[in-house]
């Protein structure tokens, strides 16, 4: 069994045009996540947005966490970011 250290939780976060917010996260739920869901190593994905226009996904994953396919360039303001994480004992 797959303990909490074998986690990896990938923080994806991409800056939307102003106008583009809502398409940007029509996008994330509705092409990019459902690309990684099958995935048998995939365990969870959450999206959140901020007033500054940022989408963030967390998705937590048993190992290899696969990335998310590039937004259509018109919806962001940037190229998107990652980073991998694992938990710290403490």
């Amino acid at each position: 069994m797959t303990g909490a250290a074998d986690m990896i939780v990938r923080m994806w976060e991409a800056r939307a045009e102003a106008y583009g917010v809502g398409d940007l996260i029509t996008w994330v739920c509705d092409t990019a996540l459902p690309e990684l869901e099958h995935d048998p190593l995939h365990v969870s994905s959450e999206v959140f947005s901020s007033t500054d226009h940022r989408v963030v996904v967390i998705s937590k994953w048993r190992s290899n966490p696969r990335p998310l396919p590039d937004p259509p360039a018109l919806l962001v303001a940037r190229a998107p970011h990652s980073w991998d994480f694992t938990q710290v004992d403490r």
